[in-house]
């Protein structure tokens, strides 16, 4: 077996489970009750124009990803 073929089975499984968190995200992300709606969440509505930034909920999902991202890196160079 090729010396790189053990870092690439790494680099596929982990890419694999964020594709597969991202797609449990989509998939049951309207049932969890406070993403959308946290305080930083913009709701502008004037006539028939919507617009929505999700900027707080952004931050949180993003804190999370990094936290649990430096988790997993750490646990594979442990």
């Amino acid at each position: 077996m090729p010396p790189f073929a053990k870092e690439l089975g790494r680099m596929l499984l982990i890419g694999g489970g964020i594709l597969l968190g991202i797609g449990l995200l989509l998939v049951f992300g309207n049932r969890i009750p406070f993403l959308g709606d946290l305080p930083g969440d913009f709701h502008f509505e004037k006539g028939q124009f919507k617009f929505y930034f999700p900027l707080g909920t952004a931050l949180i999902v993003s804190i999370g990803l990094t936290i649990l991202l430096n988790l997993i890196f750490w646990l594979i160079n442990k």
